[in-house]
C-alpha cells in the first residue's frame, strides 16, 4: 500500500480585502460587526495526496493560488480552513535566502540556515564541503551577502537548501536562478532526487519541465482545482484555460490518433467568424510597418489539437495562421512568417514564394486566410513569430505590411540537444 507523505484535507485560505485603511479600522471598531471588507479565496476546498517518491507538479496562471498552497504546506501561511498533514522533513525552495541575515558572512548564513531548519553545529559541519561545493562563489563565501551579486545570493541560498538530505522537496520556481551552467547543476540534483524516491511538489511556468519530471500534475484556477492527472493531460486543459477556451462541461477524453486524423479540416473551419488575436498572448508593442495594401488583419498559433495557444509541444504539428485584408488590387502576393529566438536571430521561417504555392490576383476588398501547416522541431524554449505580406511590383519588391515580434511561442519539451534544432538521430550501437 502506498505511503501517503503529504496530505491536503478541504484546505482553504481567505483574505480580507478592503478598499482603504480607514475601512479597515471603522469594521475593527464598529460595535455592530459591519463587513466593510470582501472575501477574497486563494484556496477554496482544496483537497489532493501526494505519496511517497512522487513528483508531482502544479501548475496554474498567475494568481491561481500556487504560491499560497505551498505556504501553507510549509508552515508559512496558516489556513483559514482544512488541514495539510506532512511526513518527513521538509526542504522548500520558494523565497531563496528569506532567512539571510545581509551582514553576515556566507558561511555565517550557512549556519543560520541550518539552525533555523534544525540542524546543529556539528551537522551543518558534516554538510559544509557539500554546501559550498556546490555553491561554487569562492572566497566570497567569507564576504557579508549584502556584497554580492544577485546570481551568488541565489546559488547559496539554493545549495543550503537542496542539501540538507530533506525527505520532501517543494521546489517554487527555483530552478532557474543562476547561468545556465548552475542551472543544469541544479536539474542533476532535482534528478537525483527522484532517483533517490524521494517525495517532490514542484510549481513552474516551465511546462517542459513540467512534463519531463513530474509523474502526475495539478492544475489549479483562481483558488480552485480544475483537474489532475497526467502531465500531457493538464498541460492541454492549462493552455485552454491560457486563451480562455476550456469548457468543464464538455471536457472529454478523445482518441488522440482519430483526432489528428481529422484535424486538418477542424482547423480549417474552427472560429472563422472570431478575432484570433484576441484569444492568446500577443506583443502590445509590435513592431509593424508597410502601405497596407495587403493587411494583416488577424493571426494566431494553433496547436495539434487545434486550440488557439502561445504552447506547442515539440515533435508535434502545429499551425500558423493569418488573414490578410486587401485594399488595392495585388498580383501574387507573398504570405510569409519566421521564428525568431529572443535575441532576435532568425531561426526558421517560409513563405508561399519559396513553397510554391500560387497566390494569384487579389483585388481591393478580398480577404485571404493562410494556413501554414508544420512540425516543431525546435528545442524547448521561447520564441517569437513575425509575419509579412510583400510583393514584386515591376521587379521592385515591396513590403504591403509587417509585423515584427507580434506574439511569442513556448515550445514544450521533454528532451533537448545541441543548437537550436532536433535532428531526430536514430542510433544503432553494436
Amino acid at each position: 500500500m502506498a505511503e501517503s507523505v503529504i496530505q491536503v484535507d478541504h484546505l482553504s485560505k481567505m483574505y480580507r480585502l478592503y478598499d482603504n485603511n480607514i475601512d479597515r479600522v471603522k469594521e475593527a471598531l464598529n460595535p455592530r460587526k459591519v463587513n466593510l471588507h470582501k472575501e477574497h479565496y486563494a484556496l477554496n476546498d482544496i483537497n489532493f495526496t501526494v505519496e511517497k517518491g512522487e513528483t508531482v507538479g502544479i501548475i496554474g496562471t498567475n494568481g491561481s493560488g500556487k504560491s499560497t498552497l505551498l505556504k501553507i504546506i510549509t508552515g508559512v501561511l496558516t489556513p483559514t480552513s482544512g488541514a495539510v498533514n506532512v511526513n518527513g522533513r521538509i526542504s522548500a525552495l520558494l523565497e531563496l535566502g528569506a532567512g539571510f541575515n545581509p551582514d553576515y558572512t556566507g558561511i555565517e548564513n550557512v549556519y543560520l540556515n541550518g539552525a533555523m531548519l534544525g540542524f546543529s553545529k556539528q551537522e551543518m559541519d558534516e554538510k559544509l564541503d557539500e554546501i559550498l561545493e556546490f555553491a561554487d562563489i569562492g572566497d566570497f563565501v567569507n564576504q557579508p551577502v549584502k556584497t554580492y551579486s544577485s546570481g551568488m545570493f541565489v546559488r547559496l541560498a539554493f545549495a543550503v537548501a537542496i542539501n540538507i538530505e530533506p525527505e520532501v522537496l517543494i521546489v517554487d520556481e527555483a530552478l532557474s536562478v543562476g547561468d545556465i551552467f548552475f542551472q543544469a547543476k541544479c536539474f542533476r540534483k532535482f534528478e537525483e532526487f527522484k532517483k533517490e524516491n524521494k517525495t517532490i511538489l514542484f510549481v513552474s511556468h516551465d511546462l517542459g519541465s513540467i512534463n519531463k519530471y513530474c509523474d502526475r500534475v495539478i492544475l489549479l484556477n483562481s483558488g480552485n482545482v480544475v483537474k489532475e492527472g497526467k502531465p500531457k493531460e493538464i498541460i492541454d486543459i492549462y493552455k485552454k484555460i491560457l486563451v480562455n477556451q476550456y469548457d468543464e462541461d464538455a471536457d472529454v477524453e478523445n482518441d488522440e490518433q482519430e483526432q489528428d486524423e481529422n484535424i486538418s479540416q477542424e482547423i480549417i473551419n474552427e472560429n472563422d467568424t472570431q478575432e484570433w488575436k484576441t484569444q492568446f498572448n500577443i506583443n502590445p508593442n509590435v513592431v509593424e510597418y508597410g502601405d497596407k495594401k495587403g493587411e494583416i488583419v488577424d493571426f494566431c498559433i494553433m496547436d495539434s489539437n487545434g486550440v488557439i495557444t502561445n504552447s506547442v509541444e515539440k515533435g508535434k504539428d502545429f499551425y500558423v495562421k493569418m488573414r490578410i485584408q486587401f485594399h488595392g488590387d495585388i498580383y501574387e502576393p507573398i504570405f510569409a512568417y519566421t521564428i525568431k529566438d529572443r535575441m532576435g536571430t532568425e531561426l526558421a521561417g517560409t513563405n508561399t514564394l519559396y513553397e510554391d504555392i500560387p497566390v494569384g490576383e487579389k483585388h481591393d476588398g478580398d480577404m485571404v486566410e493562410v494556413t501554414f501547416k508544420q512540425r516543431m522541431n525546435l528545442h524547448g524554449g521561447e520564441y517569437l513569430i513575425s509575419f509579412g505580406c510583400t510583393s514584386y511590383e515591376q521587379m521592385d519588391f515591396v513590403v504591403y505590411h509587417r509585423l515584427y515580434d507580434a506574439c511569442n511561442i513556448t515550445v514544450i519539451s521533454s528532451k533537448n540537444s545541441v543548437g537550436y534544432f532536433d535532428l531526430n538521430s536514430q542510433i544503432t550501437i553494436k
